[in-house]
């Protein structure tokens, strides 16, 4: 199945570079590109993409608030911050508003679509280092609703970066019903992506930074 891609970046030459390295795979399909947060946004209303590549610093909305917006009205489609910039804050709070992932721009384009398609199948791919860091600064939820049996189970399973697909084969259920877990554990965490549902599993000792395999 072809992964809808959205391109959100205010430099034209940026847009069309990544349009190129996206086009040799096949599994990978631009629908639409956006020069700032406010067209990534109503873009993503109207193409109802799987991932969006979203730059942080773009005029009239940044790509902070862009994802966020995002995720709070479309919360099936995934977010991977792609910026120019290695900055704690910044990491920080591209997770904190709901990205899956954080990319730099000099990635290379395997590595990209590697990356595309991991969000695309619900998988988190954060560096140990990057990990650890997120642990330290991003806070748990406050008063969080109890998780079921199953969704702690499925929890569980999303902080040692399986993909939705991995999860529901070992659990024995259909990848719709994970989705549907998913979408539970986030409402009753009141957290906006699972990246920052398998750093909450993380910081409660659910699953140890040993156990977790987010390598990207």
């Amino acid at each position: 199945m072809t992964i809808r891609v959205l391109i959100a970046d205010d430099h034209s030459v940026v847009r069309q570079g990544l349009q190129m390295f996206l086009a040799l795979d096949e599994e990978l399909e631009v629908v639409g590109e956006a020069a700032n947060g406010f067209e990534a946004l109503e873009f993503a209303r109207q193409l109802n993409p799987d991932v969006v590549l979203m730059d942080i610093l773009m005029p009239e909305m940044d790509g902070l608030a862009a994802t966020e917006a995002i995720r709070r009205d479309l919360p099936e489609v995934e977010v991977i911050a792609l910026t120019s910039v290695l900055e704690d804050k910044k990491i920080f709070e591209a997770i904190r508003v709901g990205a899956i992932g954080y990319l730099l721009k000099d990635t290379e384009s395997e590595k990209l679509c590697q990356a595309i398609r991991a969000a695309a199948a619900g998988q988190v791919q954060l560096s140990p280092k990057v990990a650890a860091r997120l642990i330290r600064e991003i806070s748990a939820p406050e008063s969080p609703e109890t998780l079921t049996e199953r969704e702690t189970e499925v929890l569980r399973a999303v902080a040692r970066g399986l993909s939705n697909q991995e999860i529901a084969d070992s659990l024995v259920i259909r990848e719709a019903t994970v989705k549907s877990h998913i979408n539970n554990i986030l409402g009753k965490l009141n957290l906006p992506s699972r990246t920052r549902a398998a750093l909450y599993a993380l910081k409660i000792g659910l699953v140890s930074l040993d156990e977790a395999d987010l390598h990207p």
